[in-house]
């Protein structure tokens, strides 16, 4: 089996459909990842540059930009000057396709230099190169300024300005005869092009783009980076369904998840409400189109792939969690100000997906996942029970009927679930993560039970009632904060004393941010202040490593004095849920519970004031910008606001 190139230690540049990959020394050699990308096919993998015959010596790579990447080099074109270096080359990559080159003079005399840029390609796609079927590289043939490669259908081409004196195709090089005066700079642009097609233009890259351009500031210096680095990871993530080009959604993430993941997207969208509801419309008016027909036996449904759940559950439905998550999505997006149009229109698809929940689950109390013979999974319940009780409040707000047999149906599941998934222990007890299909509890313990926190906004800035009862929610609240789940970076997708556990495991130990962001706020939500806090220092101190770009995950090595986090080879980075849960933590410290239709807004900061004073500015509310600022004593003031819009109790 080959392996999967590697991404921890890849600079990803990412404008959806565009990809630029490298690592930190610049070159790009044609091994692993390297290359430009436009929708998951490879259309340069190779561009080294040789000046005065050498390669320059990286100095520095970082990114600057979600979608851009800086790389400066040096060399001595004067070998018998000394050992400084008088030649500065600075390589700028952008994933739109564009690779700018400047080459700077520092010695006292003025330079000719030669330079070469060798070009290549496979054009194979993400997919192939992820399974090692990528190929060798095709033959060039010069074109224009630059140079061309096809195969079977498809065509890429490589320009450069200004024109190179010489192109050899068999050897793929431009050329140029450089002249540099003392202090002197000359610059040489390239630009990647899929035969076919125009210019790339980045859905996130317009100027009425769905996303607000929150801003964070505050006593602790890490989340003014982390929230600009989350909003603009998210713009990099968004695509346009090609149908409906004014219907935009979040990819799940670069370089792996490019496309649609219906689960995925919602969560990330629903994380990412403060920054407008015009994001939430798209994906919900996307997906609401792949819906299954109410011909099929399972109408309502929206399909998704199987998801790895570990070797101790069989694979998870993503299309179970996703038509669990519509009804959810809409009624937090109108709480928080999806226009009244938008939110009848969308309002069938939610109606479609709560039928197919009471039909899935019939006369009996739980929803099996996969239908109809898996196991009763604890955190299916708890997007079951959500869905349940947002979507009967939904439904009654536009006289719809279902809510009262909605609301029946969630207290008969609580009432089982408290009995039949808490098991006993010497510690006082935990949620179970799943009933076998005999009804046995299976007893490990992992980071999904944080979805039982995760209630739902209703009205009036209520949550909505959980599965477990306050004894209960106490338990788990200690539990998450116990080394065998904090791994001092987040929490691990297993407890370190699990059977199975794997600190590099996508569900048996490696820390999911997703999740850590969920117990953030649950437990903030909840009163368990000391927790959520220790929680969320740890997720900063993690992204901080990250240079503020959370992966979706990463290894669950226990936090000690002086280590670091250790990124998994296989994490996507940028990801759509890691990013969205930096806003997700920031409005859990505000506490801000809105209400648009009742123009209502209520906040309940955490007291604690774990990072000490905190504004956020730029958010969206009810249609309009909205700021709020939270004290060093936890107290909450809004700044700014719509008009109309009040303060609730």
């Amino acid at each position: 089996m080959s392996e999967l190139p590697p991404t921890h230690d890849v600079l990803i540049c990412v404008a959806l459909p565009g990809l630029a990959i490298s690592g930190d020394q610049g070159q790009l050699a044609g091994r692993g990842l390297d290359g430009f990308y436009r929708g998951g096919r490879r259309l340069l993998s190779r561009c080294q540059i040789r000046v005065a015959g050498r390669e320059p010596l990286a100095v520095q790579a970082r990114m600057t930009g979600a979608d851009s990447a800086r790389f400066v080099g040096a060399l001595r074109a004067s070998p018998a000057a000394g050992p400084d270096p008088d030649v500065m080359v600075e390589r700028t990559r952008r994933a739109e396709g564009t690779e700018r080159i400047i080459l700077r003079n520092a010695a006292a005399r003025p330079l000719r230099l030669p330079v070469e840029v060798a070009l290549g390609t496979d054009l194979a796609e993400l997919g192939a190169i992820a399974s090692g079927r990528a190929g060798p590289e095709v033959p060039a043939m010069v074109r224009d300024s630059g140079l061309r490669w096809a195969t079977a259908g498809v065509a890429a081409s490589v320009t450069a300005d200004p024109p190179p004196f010489d192109a050899l195709a068999s050897a793929g090089l431009l050329r140029w005869e450089v002249e540099l005066p003392p202090g002197g700079t000359a610059t040489v642009e390239l630009r990647v092009r899929l035969d076919g097609a125009g210019p790339l233009r980045a859905a996130g890259q317009t100027a009425t783009g769905p996303l607000a351009l929150a801003r964070a500031t505050g006593d602790d210096p890490r989340v003014a980076p982390l929230l600009q680095m989350a909003v603009a990871d998210l713009q990099a993530l968004l695509l346009r369904d090609p149908a409906h080009p004014a219907d935009t959604y979040l990819a799940a993430g670069a370089p792996w998840r490019c496309g649609m993941a219906p689960a995925e997207a919602l969560a990330a969208t629903r994380m990412a409400l403060p920054l407008g509801t015009r994001l939430a419309a798209g994906t919900l008016r996307t997906l609401a189109r792949t819906q299954l027909p109410d011909r099929d036996p399972r109408a309502g449904l929206i399909p998704g792939p199987r998801r790895d759940a570990g070797p101790l559950l069989p694979p998870g439905c993503t299309g179970t969690e996703a038509t669990l998550l519509f009804p959810v999505l809409l009624a937090e997006a109108r709480r928080w100000g999806l226009p009244e149009q938008e939110t009848r229109e969308l309002l069938p698809a939610a109606e479609r997906c709560l039928t197919w929940l009471r039909t899935t689950v019939g006369d009996g109390i739980y929803l099996p996942d996969p239908q109809p013979a898996g196991p009763v999974r604890c955190e299916t319940q708890a997007h079951a029970h959500r869905a349940a009780l947002l979507g009967a409040d939904l439904l009654d707000a536009y006289d719809r009927p279902g809510g009262t047999e909605l609301r029946q149906w969630a207290q008969d599941l609580r009432a089982a679930f408290r009995a039949d998934f808490w098991v006993e222990d010497r510690g006082g007890g935990r949620p179970a993560a799943a009933l076998a299909a005999d009804g046995r509890p299976v007893p490990h313990l992992g980071s999904a039970a944080v979805h039982l926190l995760d209630t739902g906004l209703l009205g009036s800035g209520r949550l909505a009632q959980g599965l477990l009862d306050q004894v209960q929610t106490e338990h788990l609240a200690r539990l998450l904060g116990t080394p065998a789940l904090d791994a001092g970076w987040g929490l691990r997708g297993l407890g370190a004393k699990e059977a199975g556990h794997n600190p590099f495991g996508h569900r048996t130990g490696a820390v999911r941010v997703h999740e850590t962001a969920l117990a953030v706020t649950g437990l903030a939500a909840a009163g368990y202040e000391k927790e959520a806090g220790g929680l969320l220092r740890g997720l900063l101190a993690a992204a901080e490593h990250f240079g503020h770009r959370l992966p979706e995950m990463f290894g669950g090595e226990q936090r000690s004095a002086g280590s670091a986090p250790l990124p998994h080879p296989a994490a996507c980075r940028p990801a759509a849920t890691a990013a969205a849960s930096a806003i997700m933590v920031l409005i859990a410290l505000a506490g801000i519970r809105p209400d648009a239709p009742a123009r209502t807004v209520t906040l309940r900061p955490v007291r604690s004031a774990p990072l000490g004073e905190l504004g956020l500015t730029g958010l969206r509310l009810a249609g309009a910008p909205f700021a709020v600022r939270i004290s060093r004593l936890g107290l909450a003031m809004v700044e700014e606001a719509a008009d109309g819009l009040q303060l609730g109790v």
